[in-house]
């Protein structure tokens, strides 16, 4: 089978559906709570398609992200995170279809290519994709399970912004900063960003009204409980994570994505490009890195 639900998927499937997909099968089987969706293969190909269709119309045919799940992606030692594509508030079997073949196109792209060279990896590239039910996302951010510029473990670094995070992946927005103790639960840091814009469903972006551009996005105890799923996700995988998570609308809270703390040389770090680049400058890290 070419598709197979996220629920199914472990580690060890990695080598076939790509480390995004894998990753979040894994949260699930540690009860982590993940956005409903499934994993295509990276031996799919334009035939396998019918099958990812019925697999989206056994989700009741809902808004989803198409997400790249690269080979490789999501390792402790390379990130491929904004290098391909994703696509999100994808509705129609045909659209879905169509968001995957150019999740398959994004292997190509330039700074893919590049960095491919410059990691050293050699072979046909080859990818998975990610199929998840779209989070209308009230609130979003990013944390780390370790502080990201100085490596200290007992932390937690969390950013925050309402909304999707395209704006915090865009530059768009200063997003909230927190660090958290992980022994005393103790907030050591918070800084509260200037957040005007934000981007609501369907994409659509909007400004932020005046009256919560300098709110906190989280009441301590929301940040307690972000801290406490990202303790239990670093204890299921036995390394620092680097974890996607967003609030619906509804009040629920999701991850996203996990993967381990990528360590790379500073010069090798694609510039500007994912999540991850955001949070690390806005601890205090270069962006290049």
């Amino acid at each position: 089978m070419h598709v197979r639900p996220l629920a199914d998927l472990r580690a060890a499937d990695a080598a076939l559906f790509g480390g995004k997909s894998a990753s979040l099968g894994e949260l699930i089987a540690a009860e982590i709570p993940v956005p409903p969706g499934f994993g295509l293969s990276s031996a799919a190909a334009e035939a396998d398609l019918d099958e990812v269709a019925d697999a989206y119309r056994a989700l009741g045919e809902p808004a989803v992200a198409v997400r790249s799940s690269a080979l490789g992606e999501d390792s402790a030692e390379t990130t491929f995170a904004g290098l391909q594509d994703t696509y999100l508030w994808v509705q129609g079997a045909d659209a879905v279809c169509a968001a995957v073949r150019d999740c398959w196109a994004s292997l190509a792209n330039p700074e893919a290519v590049a960095y491919r060279e410059r990691m050293g990896i050699e072979g046909k590239p080859a990818m998975g994709v990610t199929v998840q039910l779209m989070a209308d996302a009230a609130v979003s951010g990013v944390m780390f399970t370790c502080n990201p510029v100085s490596g200290d473990p007992s932390t937690v670094a969390v950013n925050a912004s309402w909304g999707l995070g395209l704006s915090v992946v865009g530059g768009e927005v200063t997003p909230d900063e927190y660090r958290v103790s992980k022994v005393t639960g103790e907030v050591l840091h918070r800084a509260i960003g200037p957040k005007l814009i934000e981007y609501g469903p369907g994409g659509e972006r909007s400004d932020v009204p005046p009256e919560r551009q300098e709110v906190a996005c989280l009441d301590d105890e929301r940040l307690a409980e972000l801290v406490e799923v990202a303790r239990r996700i670093e204890r299921h995988f036995g390394s620092h994570q680097d974890i996607e998570w967003a609030i619906d609308r509804g009040g629920e809270l999701f991850m996203l994505q996990s993967r381990p703390v990528t360590v790379l040389a500073r010069a090798e770090r694609p510039a500007g490009k994912s999540a991850i680049d955001l949070v690390m400058g806005t601890f205090g890290a270069n962006k290049k890195d």
